[in-house]
């Protein structure tokens, strides 16, 4: 009875000790600090000569892509083979800067306002909010057409924001 008891301590201040890292590994990588050298991939502008407008891309071997704004984010992601040799499986976190805060927040949980008369580096844009109510009242008081999801922003989305 006692080596099943042994056996038993053993295995659980293992599992203690290994848990935070198992918990560690399975969240995204944080946002990084793109350097003054990255260009666009969509439109080859500077991107951080637009600080408050920088969306990201982080794969999951380290690499990543950084742009001047959410619609450009959009086209590559949507489009990813046009712009790039990766799919989108390799991608690890996607990141996009609340409009209000500027804080880098999870682009597939925000909330995007559509036909503002808000512009950003590249005409119109996506404009991209961690809460849904900020959304709304943003859309209002700048005359919004939509709020969306990430999910639900298409290559007509942003065609539309083009024309």
């Amino acid at each position: 009875m006692k080596p099943l008891r042994y056996i038993t301590h053993i295995l659980l201040i293992v599992g203690l000790i290994s848990y935070p890292f198992i918990a560690l590994s399975a969240e995204k990588r944080p946002p990084v600090s793109p350097s003054k050298k990255d260009k666009c991939p969509v439109c080859g502008m500077f991107v951080t000569r637009y600080p408050d407008w920088i969306a990201q891309i982080l794969f999951k071997d380290g690499g990543y892509v950084a742009f001047d704004g959410v619609k450009d984010m959009m086209k590559f992601y949507l489009n990813i083979q046009k712009y790039s040799s990766r799919n989108l499986s390799e991608i690890d976190s996607i990141y996009v800067k609340d409009y209000y805060s500027l804080e880098y927040i999870d682009a597939r949980k925000a909330f995007y306002v559509i036909g503002s008369d808000v512009q950003g580096p590249m005409g119109r844009e996506l404009i991209p909010f961690s809460r849904d109510d900020e959304a709304k009242v943003f859309m209002k008081d700048h005359r919004g057409k939509k709020v969306m999801t990430f999910q639900e922003i298409t290559t007509e989305t942003i065609k539309s924001l083009e024309q």
